[in-house]
Parts: C-alpha cells; structure tokens; sequence
C-alpha cells in the first residue's frame, strides 16, 4: 500500500512530461491508485466522482473570478497597467520580471483575485516579450512566484487562510500554536522562493531566447507605441468594485462572496452593460474553467489516495524506521509531503491531511510547535509550484500560451520545480532544525 502514492504520481509526472493532457494524466494516475488500492476500475471512478465534490468551492471560485477578470477588463482599466509597464519597462528584461513578480503578489493579499488577473494582463505583452527576446520561462517563474510566496510569509488576504488552516490542523492534533508563530515559522522555507526567484531571473533565463519574429513593422510599432488611454469614471468605478470585492472577501472569508460581490457592483454602477452579462459570464468560464475542471479531478485524485488510505500508509512507513533523527525525520516527511501534493496539486487543501499525520510524528520525534508548522506548511506548498495539477502553474500557462508558443510542462512546471520546490524543500528542512 506504502508504494501507492510514489506509483500513481510518477505516472502523472511521466505523462505529463510526455506531453499527454494534464487531466488525462491525473485521471490516469487515479485509476492506478485505485487498482493498487485493490479497487476495480468502476470503484476507483466512483471514489474519484465522489472527491471532486471537494474541489468545487474552489472551481466556482474560480469561474466568478474569471468573470470578474473579464468584467474588468472590458473596462481598458488593465490596459493603463500594460501601457505603463511597456512605456517605463520596455529593454528593461530584469525590471519587467521584477515588476511583474510584484503585480502577481498583490493578487495574494492586497487584491486578492489570485490567478484571474493572468489572462487579462499578459497576453497583451507578449508581443513587448517577443521584441525583448524574453525568456518566458522567467515571467513564469516571476508569476509562479507572486501567486505562492506571498500566501507562505504574509498572514493577509490568502496568506491568512493558508496560515490559519495550519493553526486549525496543528490544534486538532493535539499542537498549541498561534499565527504569529506559524508566521515566524514560515519566513525561513518563503525566503527560499526569493532565493530561487533571484536564480531564474539573474542567471538561468538571463539569456536571450527567440520566439519568432513579429510579423510587421507596423506591429512592432504597436509594441513600443500603446494607445493612449486616459483615467476615467468607469475605471473610477471599476476600482471601487475592486475593494468591495475585497472587504467583502475580508468580513466573510469566502472567495466566492467576494467575486459576486465585484461582478454585482460593476453591473449596478453601470459599467458594465446588463445585455453583456452572458458574454462576460461566458468568456469568464473559457478564461478559468479548463484550470477549475482540473482541479476538480485533482480533488478527486486527492480523495482516492486518502480515502485508500494510502497515504496514511505512506507516512507510517516512512516514519517506521527513523528512530529519533531529526533531521532524518524532517528530511523524510518534507520528501512525502512533495509526494502526495504535487499529485494532488493543492496546498491549501493536504494541509489537513499533512497535519493528522504529522504532528503526532513530530510531537514523539521532539519538534518544537514552530517546528512541525515549517514541516506542514513546507510540505503543504511543494505541491504548488512544479505540480501540472496546481493553480500556480496552470495559471502563468493560461497567460503565456495565449498565442501557442509556451508549454505547460516544459515550460512552466519543470522551471518552477527546479526554482521554488528545490530551495522550498531545503530551506524548510533547516527551519524544522533550527526552529
């Protein structure tokens, strides 16, 4: 049973990386869980029918919020963002990518629409990418950056959440701890995404790399002459629709609230017509429904391998035979929990899991509380960078593969395992140390 997880996971990886249709992967991947588990293929997909009800808060989440995205950007508000980034950052390849990392992680905490402003921002770049021979595997590493760093250091907007579920799962087994301490806990593994960052952008991507020339002159004069767009009230009243969405996120702590709430506000200040209202709803479902049904068979993979109990089993194994090296136990803990998130693609969502498992391991092993908050919420992240299940990498391939020229895998999943999921995993193993 210990072999389940390591088994179906290197089946998704495998597919993946040979190309096959991420979901085609991950289902593929259930299906062997499930016959491992000694289910039939008809029980494997039952169970797996019955996971994806867990996914589908965060689907609908993410449809309405690619509505909003879209109601937003009818608005020309994110075209004075573009213009601004092409007028004072064009030739400017490590300022871009800086800039670009800070836009993604306002949409963490500050703004929290999370990977909905993915779409409407960068394929109006790709063209300045193109003139400025970009590597773009470094604007996805810079996006892959922005929408997961942020949640593991700052306790606002998603940070909160993924904080507090720590909390909650540490509490129920039996740990005291605080968020200001899971905070602290989580400064030494987030400083390890700032390291891999500064690696991607100064030395991996820093060289040049050619994507096809543009097709006119005319076209090229596009780039480096965007159009004119002056502040006006709509985008006036767009903003305002912004920050309801966000209190409105903030007071009740649900994402889906929140995006009704900005949708509902655009509508009623008029700046978006009611006789738009499907083609906003619609177009919101082809930006973010590929990404929402992905990680509602995700959900389901996740219950298979729970449900099974393979996982569970997993971690006794693992943990049978570690005596009472710490860093051993650390070492080990962290590597099953990059296991079963990549798999499942969730970090939010195996923190419950990862904790029940954890800290009865670590309260024997002798981890301080601060400790075993680093193991779990280290663990909890490896699965969003570097997983082809996660948000955090379905979301910059959404952008950068507008016009057919960036691949999923090759392009966005390995570069962020190899930057983020590398430094995260070792950085997190010293804090289980130190801490």
């Amino acid at each position: 049973m210990e072999w389940v997880v390591i088994v179906s996971v290197l089946v998704m990886t495998i597919l993946s990386l040979l190309r096959v249709n991420v979901i085609i992967a991950i289902l593929a991947a259930a299906l062997t869980a499930g016959l491992m588990s000694g289910l039939n293929v008809v029980d494997s997909i039952d169970l797996l029918v019955d996971g994806v009800g867990g996914g589908a808060n965060t689907a609908l989440s993410y449809i309405l919020l690619g509505a909003f995205a879209v109601a937003i950007s009818y608005t020309g508000i994110t075209s004075l963002l573009v213009n601004y980034l092409i007028r004072m950052l064009t030739g400017k390849k490590t300022m871009m990518l800086l800039a670009i990392a800070g836009v993604a992680s306002l949409s963490q905490n500050l703004v929290p629409v999370h990977i909905a402003f993915i779409p409407i921002l960068i394929p109006p770049l790709l063209k300045l990418f193109d003139r400025m021979r970009l590597d773009r595997r470094a604007v996805a590493a810079a996006l892959t950056f922005g929408l997961k760093a942020p949640y593991i250091l700052i306790p606002a907007g998603f940070g909160l959440i993924f904080h507090e579920t720590i909390v909650e799962g540490m509490n129920q087994n039996g740990a005291d701890i605080t968020v200001g301490e899971t905070t602290m806990a989580m400064l030494i593994p987030g400083s390890g995404m700032i390291v891999g960052l500064l690696i991607a952008i100064f030395f991996s991507y820093r060289k040049e790399r050619d994507y096809g020339s543009l097709e006119s002159e005319t076209e090229m004069a596009a780039v480096v002459e965007p159009k004119d767009i002056q502040f006006n009230k709509q985008h006036l009243f767009t903003l305002i629709s912004i920050v309801a969405a966000l209190v409105v996120q903030i007071i009740t702590d649900n994402l889906i609230v929140g995006a009704l709430t900005g949708l509902v506000c655009m509508f009623l200040f008029l700046v978006i017509p009611f006789s738009k209202g499907d083609r906003v709803i619609s177009e919101g479902i082809g930006m973010m429904g590929t990404i929402a049904f992905v990680m509602l068979v995700a959900a389901g993979y996740g219950n298979i391998l729970t449900e099974t109990g393979a996982v569970e089993a997993l971690v006794e194994v693992s943990s049978g035979f570690l005596d009472n090296n710490q860093a051993l136990i650390a070492f080990i803990l962290l590597l099953v929990g990059l296991l079963v998130t990549i798999g499942i693609g969730s970090s939010f969502g195996t923190i419950p899991i990862l904790a029940a498992l954890y800290v009865p391991i670590c309260l024997a092993a002798g981890f301080s509380p601060m400790a075993t908050a680093a193991l779990i919420g280290t663990a909890g992240a490896l699965g969003d960078a570097g997983s082809p299940a996660s948000d955090s990498t379905l979301g910059p391939t959404s952008g950068l593969n507008a016009d057919g020229k960036h691949h999923h895998i090759w392009d966005t999943v390995v570069p962020t395992f190899i930057h983020y999921n590398i430094p995260l995993f070792i950085f997190g193993w010293i804090a289980a140390i130190v801490l």
